[in-house]
């Protein structure tokens, strides 16, 4: 009987052992994460275009903020070439000279969003482009010309 209750006894502080091996933690679902977000939305007066990104770390930390809910802003008619707002963050920067064109979606300063409709050339953080419109389709979207739009951002 002592050898059976001995046993049963290791028994017991050997599984009581194994329980306390995983530090308190449960089983995670697999994380999807990190699967690679390659567009993002804008929508003006409950129009949706879709944005195709580019690759790099402004477009990374956008897409991080993002994740936490949509961006919403205002933007206004710059140059006759541009609608440009104020994004409320900060964005990392890797300007090089760009010359634009309508759909270019461009990070100016590291905190401003910049749509064209038209073009120009400056040191520039490319975010993405909007790309199956003709430039009197995107001057409509973007109501060019027409004074401050409200510009939401999201990737759904």
């Amino acid at each position: 009987m002592k050898k059976f209750f001995a046993v049963l006894f290791i028994a017991v502080v050997m599984c009581l052992a194994l329980a306390g091996c995983n530090n308190g933690r449960t089983e995670q679902p697999p994380n999807n994460n990190n699967e690679e977000i390659t567009e993002m939305y804008l929508t003006i007066n409950e129009n949706k275009v879709k944005v195709t990104l580019a690759e790099n770390s402004a477009v990374d930390a956008l897409v991080e903020i993002l994740k936490n809910g949509d961006i919403v802003y205002t933007a206004d008619d710059y140059g006759g070439f541009e609608k440009v707002g104020a994004l409320g963050h900060t964005l990392p920067t890797s300007n090089s000279q760009i010359t634009t064109e309508a759909g270019d979606v461009i990070l100016y300063s590291g905190n401003q969003i910049v749509i064209f409709y038209g073009s120009n050339s400056w040191s520039y953080t490319r975010l993405g482009k909007i790309e199956g419109y003709s430039v009197s389709d995107l001057r409509d979207f973007l109501a060019a010309g027409q004074g401050s739009v409200q510009v939401t951002i999201s990737l759904n």
